[in-house]
């Protein structure tokens, strides 16, 4: 397992974790579920979050196509097999 830890510049926190059958990419947006819209197109998860100060946007590079995707509190959770 390798694992991956990146910071955007509002400091969320972003982990992906890399097996050798599947990959799970982690980030914990701070937002309520039902504020969360995340669509993924080919290798790029969309992510749209309604909060206090608007809407915001975020993009993610997935390490392949063919993802599940899950909210729990504002943890987002991406899932994909290589």
């Amino acid at each position: 397992m390798s694992n991956t830890q990146l910071a955007g510049g509002d400091e969320r926190i972003v982990r992906r974790y890399e097996y050798d059958d599947s990959w799970v990419l982690v980030a914990d947006l701070g937002v309520a579920d039902e504020d969360l819209d995340v669509d993924v197109v080919g290798a790029t998860a969309i992510v749209v979050a309604e909060t206090d100060d608007g809407v915001s946007e975020a993009e993610f590079e997935l390490p392949g196509p063919e993802a599940s995707v899950t909210t729990n509190n504002g943890v987002l959770t991406i899932t994909g097999e290589k």
